[in-house]
């Protein structure tokens, strides 16, 4: 009996582990230097079958240690592994489990500083700071700070930006530290260096639907009479939609031109057009960084439904004076910035002109010499200018004060005189004549920003801006007739007007707690007064003026809110962006508040993969009276009324990211979006035409738009550029329109292909080309035609009726063009000049401008027509830089 007890007792001690060795004791001989955890714990499970069970994202697997060490126990290799680490052990028969030490929380500091341009000293927006080796890391504001909390010990960390080499920095973090670091401009090759940095993958963003526009890549871009324009360049990305051709307009997502929240130095701008669409307001040279989103909107972002461009400015070079500038075919443009004391203060001021009415005076010139007196003698002309400043003061490493503005503004304008003589019957007659008419619009805004760094967690900006945007045209006629000394005179003047004011203040926050972690919340409000439209005619002979005002009362409203949101990693595979926007709009007679949920989560799929899903509400407190004749900025901003509330949209999308070979980025994305309490202008009506008032002339319908988006993109190497492809459908429901039957929205356009290529054949030398093709617009034909009715035997009444089936029920044919650009550089000793050479349409594709009606007499039939603008346009440009 004592034997069989003892023999239990045996067996037992063998299950539990006692009277046999763990694998924790077992011998393992291990010669590393330098090398990651990972790769030991490898050699360690390969010389004695032990099986390491952790989470990766607790064990350092990818630091560096040393061990040398000959027929060592593997529980005491482990404590030389992670010696300081605070990892424990527990060990089974064959498995040993890693994880850490339960203890009261460690104190944690904090390292915190700024990503700046080693040469200009301009903050690098969007920067990526990384922890080497643990998967952890943070980005740059919108002003280059960074943070990141942690606890003490020693940190590799990486600092790199696209397009600049990246910096390593090794500390001891013991106690806070403020650490500004400056990175070089990288060469060509050397970028492949840089897109290897963890955090800049798209990939591994929460983020959807968006793109940091390559601003080094937009000159290389072939554009429309070589004016580099960046909205043009956002044009040939999926999902974006030119209007008409040549136009800077932008249609996003089925959305229109109006639900486009573009902002220059978080400033909404309500006109981005000059030239009458042909070119943006935006002079790249003033330009640093650009951002634009066209879906899963962080909660920050508001106001509009279908997209957010963020421009930002330069701030002025912090450490030596630049300058450079562009001399082309209609305009020229100049920037010039410089400290105004070293690493202290410093500004940038740019300005920009066309010359199209100095090279038009010459052939007016020449037409009034050759012209018939009773034709009269013409001028006019147009032009349009930017000018934009900024000021950049450092008070401390906490504090900075930035002061910016930007004036910009279109006149156009003709008159024609008539001035002659003549006798009839006897009678002596003298007519004098003059008639013209001026066009005008533009943006003001000013701005006062000021950062404070409350802790080196804690980032405010607090801000106060002025904008104002103007529209006005004006047609006078005056006439003078005289007969035999009697002289009778005739007065006639038209003018329409309209506009926008705002006032704003707000206070934004970014609070970095810890790596997994970026936080940013704020609130603010603006004060806007609309004067949506203003007529004034007056008539008289001269003596007797009679004056009659149509204006709408002006409308003073405040438009408020506030957001919270949080960007945080889940384990090593979730990354989430959740947040929420609750803001309203209240004049004194109505109030709309909306709730406004934002969610983002990204799920990483491989090393270098990963699915996407969003899900966005946007409210938007501004309505937009689009005038649908062609070219005139005679478009109406109007405030949500009872009759036309507050508009706002649901979106939702998934997404599929990849990076290939570390050079290729792979995006696909589909969407689906509906929007409500959209506005147009009832059947028949306009900006002119009408006494009534604006609210009596519009009709409220809904909106729907869903696609699927394909993006492949290369930005390193002496070959760059992107392949976009869309596939989409956007449609309009009005039930005043169209018997309430859905029809699809103007730029509704099933298939966007765009190809854009950029190549360095030199250090001298590079070439650009880029070829789009999208279904034709949409627009309105009768397929029904009344005939003239005849008034007894010789009179005829020629009206005719046309009868639409539907409304946008033809397609005009599709667009296609091809662009080429290439650019010669050189060194001087003051600096660098370029000449660019471009075509725009280079096989001279004859696109429709707009489609027409034109009666037959052969056929006895109309026959549809279009209209073409622009063959091809060759261009040339100077530019330089010192």
């Amino acid at each position: 009996m004592r034997k069989i007890i003892i023999l239990l007792v045996l067996i037992l001690c063998g299950n539990l582990g006692f009277g046999q060795n763990k694998v924790i004791d077992k011998k393992v001989n291990l010669n590393f230097k330098d090398q990651p955890i990972k790769l030991i714990l490898n050699e360690i499970t390969k010389q004695s079958n032990a099986r390491f069970a952790y989470n990766p994202d607790v064990i350092p697997l990818n630091k560096k240690v040393s061990i040398q060490k000959s027929n060592i126990s593997i529980k005491d290799a482990l404590n030389i592994i992670f010696k300081n680490e605070n990892i424990q052990f527990k060990a089974s028969k064959s498995q040993i489990s890693l994880f850490k030490k339960r203890q009261k929380a460690k104190k944690q500091f904090t390292i915190s500083g700024y990503l700046k341009d080693g040469e200009t000293g301009e903050a690098l927006i969007h920067g990526t700071i990384l922890l080497k080796g643990m998967g952890k890391g943070t980005t740059t504001n919108e002003y280059g700070f960074y943070s990141l909390t942690l606890e003490p010990g020693e940190y590799d960390i990486q600092y790199s930006y696209m397009g600049y080499n990246a910096e390593a920095r090794k500390f001891d973090l013991s106690k806070n530290l403020k650490h500004d670091v400056s990175l070089a401009p990288a060469l060509e090759l050397d970028e492949v260096k840089v897109v290897a940095s963890e955090l800049t993958k798209v990939y591994e963003k929460a983020e959807m639907g968006t793109h940091n526009i390559p601003l080094k890549e937009i000159k290389k871009i072939p554009v429309l009479l070589g004016e580099t324009d960046i909205l043009k360049t956002i044009q040939l990305l999926p999902g974006i939609q030119s209007g008409n051709e040549g136009s800077s307009g932008i249609y996003v997502r089925g959305g229109g031109h109006d639900q486009n929240l573009i902002m220059l130095d978080g400033v909404p701008l309500y006109n981005v057009s000059h030239l009458f669409g042909f070119f943006s307001v935006f002079n790249t040279d003033a330009i640093n960084n650009a951002k634009m989103i066209k879906g899963g909107f962080p909660a920050r972002y508001g106001g509009r439904l279908s997209s957010v461009l963020d421009i930002r400015m330069k701030e002025g070079n912090m450490n030596e004076k630049r300058g450079s500038g562009s001399i082309g075919l209609i305009s020229s443009r100049f920037s010039y910035e410089a400290p105004i004391k070293k690493d202290r203060t410093s500004f940038i001021i740019s300005a920009r002109r066309t010359y199209i009415d100095l090279l038009a005076k010459p052939a007016i010139a020449i037409a009034n010499a050759n012209a018939d007196p009773q034709d009269g003698k013409k001028s006019g002309g147009y032009y349009f200018y930017d000018l934009n400043l900024k000021i950049n003061h450092k008070f401390s490493d906490k504090s900075r004060l930035y002061l910016s503005s930007y004036w910009g503004k279109d006149k156009l304008h003709g008159s024609n005189t008539t001035n002659y003589s003549y006798t009839h019957n006897g009678d002596n007659y003298t007519t004098e004549n003059k008639n013209g008419g001026l066009i005008k619009w533009g943006n003001f805004i000013g701005v006062v920003r000021w950062n404070y760094q409350l802790s080196s967690k804690l980032f405010s900006n607090t801000t106060l801006t002025y904008s104002r945007y103007n529209f006005e045209a004006n047609n006078e006629m005056n006439n003078k007739y005289t007969t035999n000394g009697t002289t009778t005179i005739s007065n006639t003047l038209n003018k329409f007007r309209s506009g926008i004011f705002d006032y704003t203040a707000k206070v934004d926050f970014d609070y970095l707690p810890t790596p997994n972690h970026y936080i940013k919340f704020g609130f603010g409000n603006t004060h806007h007064t609309f004067k949506p439209s203003g007529a004034q005619y007056k008539w008289g002979d001269g003596e007797d003026i009679n004056t009659a005002n149509t204006e709408t009362d002006e409308v003073k409203a405040n438009e408020f809110w506030g957001y919270i949101e949080d960007d945080f990693k889940v384990g090593s595979f979730l990354k989430f962006n959740l947040g929420v926007r609750f803001s309203g709009f209240t004049n004194n007679e109505y109030t709309f508040t909306y709730l406004q949920p934002r969610a983002n989560v990204n799920i990483q799929l491989s090393p270098n993969s990963s699915f996407k899903m969003s899900y966005s509400r946007m409210a938007q407190y501004l309505h937009l009276l689009t005038n649908p004749t062609v070219g005139l900025p005679t478009d109406l901003w109007v405030p949500p009324t009872k009759n036309a509330p507050a508009e706002y949209a649901d979106q939702y999308a998934v997404g599929f990211s990849k990076q290939i070979k570390r050079t290729y980025n792979l995006s696909i994305e589909a969407y689906y979006k509906k929007m409500h309490n959209l506005v147009e202008y009832e059947e028949g009506a306009s900006f002119f035409g009408s006494n009534k008032d604006w609210e009596n002339k519009i009709v409220v319908g809904t909106g729907e738009s869903y696609g699927v988006e394909l993006f492949i993109e290369k930005r390193t190497g002496k070959t760059t550029g992107w392949i976009g492809y869309t596939l989409a459908w956007a449609n309009r429901n009005f039930p005043d329109i169209d018997r309430g039957q859905t029809f699809p929205f103007r730029y509704d356009r099933r298939h966007d292909i765009s190809v854009v290529l950029t190549h360095k054949l030199s250090e001298r030398v590079d070439v650009g080309a880029a070829w789009v093709y999208g279904t034709g617009q949409a627009i309105t034909l009768g397929f029904e035609q009344y005939q003239p009715i005849t008034l007894g035997s010789d009179q005829h009444w020629y009206s005719k009726a046309e009868h639409h089936s539907k409304r946008n029920n033809y397609r005009a044919p599709a667009y296609h063009r091809l662009d080429m650009n290439i650019n010669f550089k050189k060194k001087k000793k003051w600096g660098e000049r370029t000449w660019s050479v471009g075509f725009y349409n280079a096989y001279s594709r004859q696109n429709p401008f707009f489609l027409y009606t034109e009666y037959v007499w052969q056929e006895e039939r109309d026959a549809v027509k279009q209209l073409s603008i622009f063959p091809i346009i060759p261009s040339v440009s100077w530019s330089f830089k010192f």
